[in-house]
């Protein structure tokens, strides 16, 4: 998957594809659209918690670049001024239904404590493996839930996606060192809260995901087709993180950062996709074109 932060992807392909576009050019924004539609649903995934309300809210970011593009300047960055406008419609946008699942860090250890937790056979560790994976995946998505939108916003990309703390203020709009101060409070809160509840942190912690996947499994409440996050995608958050990035100050490479890098991410989109939805609708193209 490609990351447009990542300096493969260049701010000059970016404009000429903008300007082409502007033109009138439908395979050029088709492109640019593609190139950035991965990075959009997969921060919205891990917004929104639920696969289908990520899709909307990539929709409808994405509708609003096309319909704004024309207020591209052209004096920054083009990754920045859509990603400034990805944080804001996040930021701004109504409550989800994953959101109305989760309240506070307290909330969700609460319930999990009230999962009961049985032992597992070698056996049952073998054969439940991979609803282990989707209980821990949706353990850390609930975590993230638990977090302000801001908070949220600014872990998933400040720690997650490893953006740059001068490419993060710009998009948040605040200085560098207030980006810095904002990710470390997230960061804390999160990992505050594993330290003290997540067996895969702290091993003296007796929450374990195969033991809540157990229960779920033979209560009906969590089988193979019944996974949102492990379903297959061959991609990992970390597989297309910057290789080459500017180290981020104060970031601590330990196993909460990995674990939350090591959730899947989606890049084999259908070919009838929310972008052809986009370019076929007249009306939105007679309004940009």
């Amino acid at each position: 998957m490609m990351n447009p932060l990542v300096e493969t992807h260049s701010d000059e392909q970016d404009q000429v594809l903008v300007k082409a576009s502007l033109n009138g050019d439908r395979k050029a924004l088709d492109k640019l659209v593609r190139i950035h539609q991965p990075f959009i649903y997969n921060v919205a995934w891990k917004m929104a918690f639920e696969p289908d309300d990520a899709l909307d809210l990539t929709q409808e970011v994405l509708i609003k670049v096309i319909t704004k593009l024309s207020q591209f300047n052209f004096k920054s960055q083009f990754r920045t001024w859509l990603y400034r406008i990805v944080v804001n419609e996040f930021l701004q946008t109504k409550r989800r239904k994953g959101e109305s699942k989760f309240t506070t860090l307290e909330d969700h250890g609460a319930r999990l404590d009230a999962v009961p937790g049985t032992d597992l056979t070698v056996e049952e560790e073998i054969e439940l493996k991979e609803l282990t994976k989707e209980v821990q995946f949706r353990c850390l998505s609930g975590m993230l839930m638990c977090l302000t939108r801001e908070q949220r916003l600014i872990y998933i990309l400040g720690e997650t996606f490893e953006v740059d703390h001068n490419i993060g203020s710009e998009i948040f709009e605040i200085t560098r060192q207030n980006f810095r101060v904002k990710l470390h409070r997230a960061r804390k809160e999160l990992h505050n809260f594993m330290d003290n509840k997540c067996g895969l942190v702290n091993p003296s912690n007796p929450c374990r995901c195969s033991k809540k996947a157990k229960h779920f499994h033979n209560n009906g409440f969590l089988t193979e087709d019944k996974q949102m996050f492990n379903v297959g995608y061959r991609e990992k958050i970390a597989d297309y993180a910057e290789l080459h990035h500017k180290s981020v100050a104060d970031t601590v490479e330990d196993i909460h950062t990995k674990l939350f890098r090591n959730h899947p991410a989606k890049d084999n989109f259908d070919t009838e996709t929310i972008i052809e939805e986009i370019l076929s609708d007249h009306d939105l193209m007679k309004h940009f074109l």
